[in-house]
């Protein structure tokens, strides 16, 4: 019965007010930019085809029921959006990844449907997925069922960017340097201090170089820098340029900023141990530029990074590093820690949270990272309103098991008396915008006694009854006499 039915693919489209998630990421990734052109291979109503073409970037897009009529061209970025999760023909589905994957000069964005929740009873078991109530075919994969569909078809190595979301790299060089760049810690420029005639003098021609040493903690090598004829011309080479820069800057400063660089290099190296490591010619220049400078040799840098990555697998390493950490609250099972200070953390730290990164991407939205102490497991939790709502609320987690790489999604939205945060400034580092205020309202909230009772505080109705028995509410961060 279930073998005759006909199956209205059109109806799967989805007519968005945005540009959708898949796309967006390439272009924050700045994979899509002015300068590359972009091809959506079934665009269903042509959202994201217009929305590019809006920015000023070159887009066109075919549908095979929308826009049958439109000519299917070759581009730098090509998009298949939830495109393979709709098509109930197994082979027409891999026919059109390579399709697809043929179309592409540069960066092919795969995105499918993760995670599927409890069958409903309206859904119809139908060749590998289901068909939905509104008769379209669904198949729901697991995160690394997909990767290894996109590698298996293409014969590619395709990158995990969020859940459900794959770049695939024409270019091997330009993926790994985008696997690194993710792993690359933001920094400041260090300002200047006590600024030298000299240094006034060439301000402008030495900026482009404080910038490079920013980005990569090191000096270009010839043919990195735009201006280096006439820093070149003025000073002789790098290096002289680069003191006179010292002169009117803190060197402990940019002393940091290397060593951060070299963790950075060091959590993106251990993270390759799980793929094919590149060889070293695949690797960008910049890199191999940058290897060289902060270990010597390849080899070298690798050994550092395994030396890490191993140590990992013994739990006692894992519980050492959470206990020892200065970022992050601490509890009995578990360390916490804001997404933005993840890159302040040990490098050990770093490579144990890349380990379920690795395989679903950047966590869209996510909010804390929580490291398990007493088994390997890492959660992301969705706190939206954290920098606004002083006890802010859990949405959703996501936890990943690092033995089984098994994803659990638990939604926390429709509860009651969901799970709530209270001394915010223990999860981020202390130049997080909104520290002082998080602090302030914790030492208030110290001072009343409202934080004693640990466990009927943790969910909003034990908290709001805390906060009625102490006649106080709370608005703006401030705690306030009820009435007041």
């Amino acid at each position: 019965m279930a073998e005759a039915l006909e199956i209205e693919r059109h109806r799967a489209a989805i007519a968005r007010n945005d540009i959708s998630r898949p796309v967006r990421l390439a272009i924050e990734w700045t994979i899509l930019n002015q300068e590359t052109s972009f091809f959506d291979y079934g665009c269903g109503y042509g959202g994201d085809v217009q929305r590019v073409g809006n920015l000023g970037y070159t887009s066109a897009g075919w549908d095979p029921y929308y826009f049958p009529h439109a000519s299917i061209t070759a581009a730098d970025v090509v998009n298949l959006g939830y495109i393979l999760n709709v098509i109930e023909d197994q082979e027409e589905r891999r026919q059109s990844l390579i399709h697809a994957w043929e179309l592409t000069q540069k960066v092919l964005i795969v995105a499918a449907q993760v995670l599927i929740n409890a069958s409903s009873k309206t859904q119809i078991a139908y060749s590998d997925g289901i068909v939905t109530r509104r008769n379209t075919f669904q198949k729901y994969y697991e995160q690394q069922e997909l990767k290894t569909y996109i590698d298996e078809v293409l014969n590619v190595d395709a990158v995990p960017v969020a859940l459900g979301v794959y770049f695939v790299f024409r270019d091997d060089a330009e993926k790994e340097s985008f696997k690194a760049i993710r792993f690359f810690s933001s920094t400041a420029t260090p300002r200047v201090r006590v600024p030298s005639k000299r240094f006034e003098d060439y301000q402008e021609q030495l900026e482009p170089l404080m910038d490079f040493f920013t980005k990569r903690g090191r000096l270009p090598v010839k043919g990195e820098l735009a201006n280096q004829p006439e820093l070149l011309s003025e000073f002789g080479n790098f290096r002289r340029a680069f003191n006179v820069i010292l002169q009117a800057t803190d060197e402990a400063e940019w002393d940091a900023i290397a060593y951060r660089r070299s963790l950075d290099i060091q959590v993106y190296l251990a993270l390759t141990h799980f793929d094919q490591r590149p060889s070293w010619q695949k690797l960008a220049p910049e890199m191999r530029h940058d290897i060289k400078a902060f270990f010597g040799s390849y080899q070298e840098a690798c050994q550092v990074a395994d030396q890490k990555l191993f140590s990992l697998g013994n739990p006692q390493v894992v519980q050492t590093a959470c206990k020892k950490s200065k970022i992050g609250k601490h509890t009995q099972g578990a360390l916490y820690v804001h997404v933005s200070a993840l890159a302040a953390l040990d490098p050990l730290l770093r490579i144990y949270e890349g380990c379920a990164s690795r395989t679903i991407g950047r966590v869209d939205g996510a909010t804390l990272i929580k490291y398990y102490t007493d088994k390997p497991q890492i959660s992301y939790l969705f706190y939206p309103d954290f920098d606004d709502d002083p006890h802010p609320a859990l949405k959703a987690s996501i936890t990943i098991d690092l033995k089984t790489l098994y994803i659990t999604h638990r939604d926390y939205a429709d509860r009651a008396n969901p799970p709530i945060l209270h001394r915010k400034e223990t999860f981020v580092t202390s130049n997080y915008p909104r520290y002082a205020e998080f602090a302030k309202l914790t030492q208030q909230e110290q001072q009343l006694g409202l934080l004693k009772l640990k466990s009927e505080i943790g969910t909003r109705t034990g908290w709001e009854k805390c906060l009625a028995v102490h006649g106080v509410e709370i608005r703006d961060h401030q705690v306030y006499s009820l009435g007041e």
